[in-house]
């Protein structure tokens, strides 16, 4: 029996999460600096007229116009992790689509419609960057004006290898629905309230300079710009911040960490912590009793057919 099986990758947001989302970028232009990592939503077609549960599944098979296939999802993360999973997954479902109809992929286009499902048939508010990872790969800076910017981040061996040891991604046990968190962000940004507007350009001009620390391979930089990130990024809405995440922050500083902060809208789901070079062990015993340790490395194919 014919089979199509592909994935995609989901995301770390080292910086400038919130400002690739309408009507910001749209007005004041938004950037974010992020890297794919190989936790993956894998999609399955297989002959069959079975019909998903999964809105996602049904609204991007409605889109494709076909109706003999039968489309699985496997997910090796926990859903409302603050990965991009969501967006991993739309990724991983229309390439399969694609690849089934012998259609070429064009990651651009999988991105963007990935997005439209997601906005316009799921109502799910949120901004591009995930999709481009997940469809892209590596490590990114993007630009989002009313289109968008995409430029790979040139990554060293010795960057890669070092990313990975000295990164710490810990799953908080708490899963989060970013959608109001969003909303309440824009309601914000549109009444012009000084302090959203001077958190969020903050947080783009901090990605900006992580762009430029991945680049010369300085990762004790991009840590300490991370940690100086989540300052701003926790005071964008009082539901970003929990007390799990503010004790796993606080615990890794403690421990000699130089940068933690929560991953996309937060409000739960994971936090990023980067370690000394030879502190690693230290900070991971200091967090591990406040969550799910989740390894990874970084993925550099984007989407991908599956084996």
């Amino acid at each position: 029996m014919r089979t199509v099986t592909t994935r995609a990758p989901t995301r770390l947001d080292f910086g400038g999460g919130w400002t690739d989302v309408p009507p910001y970028c749209d007005n004041e232009g938004g950037f974010v600096c992020n890297v794919a990592i190989n936790r993956y939503a894998t999609a399955t077609l297989e002959r069959g007229a079975t019909e998903s549960t999964d809105a996602l599944l049904r609204a991007a098979v409605r889109r494709s116009g076909l109706t003999v296939v039968h489309v699985s999802l496997h997910n090796d993360f926990p859903v409302g992790a603050g990965l991009g999973g969501s967006s991993a997954a739309s990724a991983a479902i229309l390439g399969a689509l694609r690849s089934w109809n012998g259609e070429p992929w064009d990651r651009v286009a999988i991105a963007e419609e990935g997005r439209r499902i997601e906005v316009e048939d799921l109502g799910i508010a949120g901004g591009r960057q995930d999709h481009y990872a997940a469809t892209h790969g590596g490590a990114l800076a993007l630009t989002f004006t009313t289109t968008v910017g995409v430029r790979r981040i040139p990554l060293s061996d010795a960057t890669r290898e070092a990313l990975e040891r000295r990164s710490i991604l810990i799953y908080t046990g708490e899963s989060r629905i970013s959608g109001d968190t969003i909303v309440g962000v824009l309601d914000a940004y549109r009444a012009k309230e000084r302090r959203v507007l001077d958190c969020l350009a903050r947080m783009k001009a901090l990605a900006w300079q992580m762009a430029d620390a991945l680049e010369r391979g300085d990762v004790d930089d991009l840590a300490l710009l991370i940690g100086e990130h989540w300052v701003p990024q926790r005071a964008l809405h009082p539901a970003i911040p929990t007390p799990r995440i503010d004790e796993i922050v606080a615990r890794a500083a403690a421990a000699g960490a130089l940068g933690a902060k929560a991953m996309g809208a937060s409000g739960g789901g994971c936090v990023l912590v980067i370690a000394r070079g030879d502190g690693v062990e230290r900070v991971r015993g200091a967090i591990e009793p406040l969550g799910t340790l989740l390894p990874f490395t970084i993925d550099t194919k984007g989407l991908a057919v599956a084996g």
